[in-house]
């Protein structure tokens, strides 16, 4: 018997493209400064077994869309881009913009990640 998960409840079309719009309101809503994992996009937009694909749900915003697509970033703390590539470096150079700081290639996750911007959501000044 095949084991179900949660990308099995996309039966439609529509269920996917209303969940990719909650993966983008999800992706916009990470502060500057912070990250979150495609495993808590994809928990947050109401999937949490579909983190393979919050990237294919972000690569299919519309131009002109300001999605932070740099805030995303893998369960480990580092960027998914291979290290050599274009998109690790472009990635790496917009997060250290934002102060995101890397130690030996990685995000600490626990200043960094879902629970610093938790934290800088509920206790910073608003910009």
């Amino acid at each position: 018997m095949k084991q179900q998960n949660d990308t099995d409840q996309f039966t439609t079309t529509t269920d996917f493209d209303r969940w990719v719009k909650s993966v983008w309101q999800v992706v916009q809503g990470i502060p500057r400064g912070h990250v979150l994992t495609y495993g808590e996009v994809a928990r947050l937009a109401g999937m949490g077994r579909a983190a393979r694909r919050v990237s294919q749900a972000m690569r299919r915003a519309p131009r002109g869309m300001e999605l932070p697509w740099h805030r995303v970033i893998n369960s480990q703390g580092k960027i998914s881009f291979p290290e050599d590539s274009e998109g690790y470096r472009q990635q790496k150079d917009l997060l250290e913009e934002e102060g995101v700081v890397f130690l030996k290639g990685k995000i600490d996750l626990n200043r960094f990640g879902y629970r610093g911007a938790l934290d800088h959501l509920l206790w910073s000044d608003p910009e």
